[in-house]
């Protein structure tokens, strides 16, 4: 099954606010879901693109950038921070040399940080925006939220396909 690159990826504006605790339980759990994922599992070399360790690094590597993001909308930035759309932390990271479930520690002690901000926020909080630099589109914390939980299932499905040792999902 292809999947669509992350790159290709539209995102529509979320109008309702009031789905906002939905979707920090969904961030709030995405520790859980990989901590299932990896359970027993080993690492095994990918024949193409990322290791498992750093499909999971890679989650990491992103979350100072999420919460600085979140950080930029309750502070009334314009734009939100760019990210680093060559992944260099992730490239020059040595994610390989951990166990997968360190790297879900590590990634949990951060996520921890992003989901207590955003659980943090006022109700006034909630319709400030600020301009996604890539997409062009204006982001208030829902739509970051979504945005974030949508970039952890895209790696997740590809992190399953590696664990699974199936080629079938591409992108």
């Amino acid at each position: 099954m292809k999947r669509t690159a992350w790159f290709e990826r539209k995102f529509a504006t979320i109008l309702d606010n009031g789905l906002l605790p939905g979707i920090l339980e969904r961030l709030d759990g995405t520790p859980v879901r990989l901590r299932a994922m990896v359970a027993g599992a080993t690492q095994l070399d990918a024949p193409h693109g990322w290791s498992a360790a750093k499909e999971l690094g890679h989650l990491t590597d992103l979350e100072p950038l999420w919460l600085k993001r979140a950080q930029d909308i309750l502070t009334g930035c314009a734009e939100l921070t760019v990210a680093d759309l060559t992944n260099r932390a992730t490239h020059d990271a040595d994610h390989d040399r951990w166990p997968l479930s360190q790297l879900v520690d590590r990634f949990e002690s951060q996520r921890r940080a992003l989901v207590a901000t955003m659980r943090a926020a006022e109700e006034s909080d909630l319709e400030r925006a600020a301009r996604h630099p890539r997409l062009g589109t204006p982001m208030r914390l829902v739509d970051l939220a979504f945005f974030v939980a949508e970039h952890d299932d895209h790696h997740m499905a590809r992190l399953r396909t590696l664990l699974k040792g199936d080629g079938a999902l591409r992108d």
